[in-house]
């Protein structure tokens, strides 16, 4: 059984989203695009493409697709039917599915643990740190240095070690974590 506070912490992970409303629903976008909501009622709605969304119907009995004038666009479950592990892949694939595609490759690129060109975080956090702050869209130090540090610590394979190696590295150019 997941909740909302679950599915926010999930949407609001990936890079360049915003929470909002959508005809009173919470609702999650990507540049604009909507890609994840929530229903008064306590149903998840999440944009898919077909062959997703059908998989997600199959191993999600409670759900449903959802449709829009005639044409299937995602899937819809209560969320009290989905558990957070199941909830975190649909949302990370409605989220693959509306982002631009060059953001989208770039969060592909930084699952791999690869950092683009102008990156300057150092080797020395280790890779699930690196992952984990790519996968967040912190990929030079100056934008590390906006979030604090307890930001950083919530960010899954960010540990206190890599915390204390990003406030060295950031101390060494001036700067320091918000």
């Amino acid at each position: 059984m997941t909740t909302e506070s679950q599915l926010r912490k999930a949407a609001l992970a990936l890079p360049e989203v915003e929470e909002g409303t959508h005809f009173g629903m919470t609702a999650f976008t990507v540049r604009g695009k909507g890609f994840a909501s929530v229903t008064k009622d306590g149903r998840v709605q999440l944009h898919l493409p077909d062959a997703e969304a059908e998989a997600a119907e199959s191993a999600h009995p409670s759900g449903e697709r959802l449709v829009r004038r005639g044409t299937p666009i995602g899937f819809r479950v209560p969320l009290a039917d989905i558990d957070g592990k199941d909830l975190n892949a649909l949302v990370r694939a409605a989220w693959f599915c509306r982002a631009p595609k060059k953001l989208a490759a770039e969060l592909a690129a930084a699952d791999a643990g690869n950092k683009p060109e102008n990156s300057d975080l150092p080797d020395a956090i280790g890779k699930p740190a690196t992952r984990a702050l790519l996968g967040a869209g912190l990929t030079t130090l100056a934008r590390v240095a906006t979030c604090t540090e307890d930001e950083l610590l919530a960010l899954h394979g960010v540990g206190p070690k890599a915390v204390r190696i990003l406030g060295e590295s950031l101390a060494q150019q001036g700067m320091s974590l918000r």
